[in-house]
């Protein structure tokens, strides 16, 4: 990487030193999770002034930004990729459930791979003075920052399309999906079951996920109705003024 910006050795192209910033702060997140992210350190590790990597970023809350956002691209390229390595399947509807089932397998790779920056990307931002989140960028839906919940929502539509899930379990399912799977792995990284083997680990996994989907998959249940006869039909009314 050419180093121009500043004076000396220590600077940085215009336009490189951001991506360097938070490449270093990645590795800090890495390290020792969102609480390592600070800004002066970053500089630090890059060799440059922290005035240098103000130009760039207003303080630690805009560098977390960007690396929550690191994080998040990770979880979902994990999970894509878990996705795609496995094997098809002889339905549309089975090839439906495998999808939800991997994508989820991913989530819990990514978490045990990268416990730092997993943490990392889901800490909230330091907080500005007036109570919002300090500085950073809006958060955009086409950004990386929302991807692994879209993909997770797109694999339980794909549920209903095939007739695996009925469609009125379907409003709101990917919280519940989400919920377990993301429980599950901050118990597998901060929890009691962070003693498991791993074989043990990867039962649990398996077993929670295949639990989650029976319960989207299971056939509704016939609505009671109260049987028509002489007992109903004859039933004295009761006055309820």
């Amino acid at each position: 990487m050419m180093r121009t910006e500043g004076t000396g050795k220590s600077g940085y192209h215009h336009g490189d030193l951001r991506n360097a910033l938070i490449e270093a702060a990645t590795d800090l997140a890495r390290d020792g999770g969102p609480e390592a992210v600070v800004l002066r350190a970053a500089a630090r590790r890059v060799g440059v002034s922290p005035t240098a990597a103000y130009r760039h970023f207003t303080g630690q809350g805009d560098l977390l930004m960007a690396v929550k956002e690191q994080g998040q691209r990770g979880l979902a390229e994990t999970m894509e990729r878990s996705a795609g390595a496995r094997g098809g399947s002889p339905s549309a509807g089975e090839a439906a459930e495998e999808r939800v089932r991997a994508l989820g397998a991913g989530y819990i790779e990514f978490a045990l791979a990268e416990p730092g920056l997993f943490r990392a990307a889901f800490c909230r931002t330091p907080e500005a003075p007036d109570g919002g989140h300090g500085p950073g960028p809006e958060e955009d839906p086409s950004r990386w920052m929302y991807r692994s919940f879209r993909l997770l929502a797109e694999a339980l539509d794909g549920l209903v399309a095939t007739g695996r899930m009925p469609a009125g379990r379907r409003p709101g399912a990917e919280i519940t999906a989400w919920a377990a799977v993301h429980g599950l792995a901050v118990l597998l990284l901060d929890g009691p079951l962070g003693r498991l083997a791993p074989e043990q680990r990867d039962a649990f996994t398996a077993s929670a996920l295949a639990t989650v989907i029976r319960g989207f998959t299971a056939p509704e249940r016939p609505s009671a109705t109260r049987p028509a006869g002489p007992a109903a039909k004859d039933a004295p009314e009761h006055d309820v003024s």
